[in-house]
């Protein structure tokens, strides 16, 4: 933890760093933030611990956000559409559509 309530992960949050970090996540003082600019690579066990530290924060009525979000976290966010679950604007904005490069066509091609 880089202050007393923020934690930064680095490298690959998958399974076994999950399980890892769960005891810090859920310690006393409660964690405020998670810094994720640092992470490598993001699995299910490592989303669903963050929702599940999310969920708990939100039961005992005080804030959790995430911050920092690394290229991995937003493919993993995007691809699962998990982003408004934490109702972080940040990755919920993070990227725009690309642009097609021509006008759009009716799906009957005119």
């Amino acid at each position: 933890m880089s202050d007393d309530h923020t934690l930064r992960i680095e490298g690959e949050f998958t399974i076994f760093r999950a399980m890892e970090l769960k005891p810090v996540l859920f310690a006393e003082p409660p964690v405020t933030d998670i810094d994720l600019s640092a992470v490598t690579e993001l699995d299910s066990a490592g989303l669903q611990l963050l929702m599940l530290a999310k969920k708990t924060a939100v039961a005992q009525g005080r804030e959790l956000r995430l911050t920092g979000h690394s290229e991995a976290v937003i493919d993993v966010f995007e691809l699962l559409n998990v982003a408004a679950y934490f109702g972080d604007p940040v990755v919920m904005g993070s990227r725009t559509k690309p642009a097609t490069g021509g006008a759009a066509r009716s799906s009957d091609g005119s």
